[in-house]
């Protein structure tokens, strides 16, 4: 399956990583501080938030993520100190259509969530046959890992933190397929912290050496 085709609903893909590729740190599932630490109080990350939600319409979650967003975003609506970024970007997941990837859930309860047992590949492949709008998956890196795999994303948005974790949970495996990609926009800041945002380039691919 490719991802570009041109029935104008495109794949954005947005996750944090820390400087040597890994989505998390050496503890495993929860240890999110090499890259939450930043995040939390970034102006590049707050601002590629909002870019990426202008368009989209539909959000992709894995099990965990969506367990893990359901229980911290909707309150932050009515946080009276909350950034008014987080403020948006909690009023959109609670408005957009939410598909949950699980093999174990049968319903979510989050309203206007859906629970889908298929691959993620599959699953983007039905969503963009029909509707409107970008379909963003969400910081859930098994989906990205899969989507990426088959060649299935056209936008990936990152936040590098600046750490070496030396931890496996990296998000670009060997046997990738080779791509290209534009840079659209960078933004850095004091911290280190640097806001990527990519297109895949059609077609192209990396000359074999």
């Amino acid at each position: 399956m490719t991802a570009h085709t041109t029935n104008g609903r495109r794949v954005v893909a947005t996750i944090g990583l820390t400087l040597d590729g890994c989505y998390q740190g050496p503890g495993g599932r929860w240890d999110h501080e090499p890259i939450a630490s930043y995040a939390r109080n970034s102006d590049v990350a707050g601002d590629q938030m909002m870019q990426a939600i202008q368009a989209a319409t539909t959000v992709v979650l894995g099990r965990v993520n969506a367990e893990h967003f359901f229980e911290v975003w909707p309150p932050v609506i009515d946080m009276e100190d909350a950034d008014p970024r987080d403020q948006a970007y909690a009023r959109w997941l609670v408005s957009a259509e939410k598909v949950v990837l699980s093999g174990t859930l049968t319903e979510f309860p989050w309203e206007g969530s859906r629970v889908v047992n298929a691959p993620a590949t599959d699953v983007i492949a039905d969503l963009k046959t029909s509707g409107e709008g970008d379909i963003l998956v969400s910081h859930s890196a098994s989906v990205i890992k899969a989507l990426l795999s088959a060649d299935a994303i056209d936008r990936l948005n990152l936040i590098i933190t600046p750490e070496l974790v030396g931890g496996r949970y990296r998000l670009f495996d060997e046997a990738l397929p080779a791509s290209k990609w534009n840079l659209i926009t960078h933004q850095t800041e004091n911290q280190g912290v640097i806001a990527l945002t990519y297109d895949r380039v059609p077609g192209a691919v990396r000359p074999a050496l």
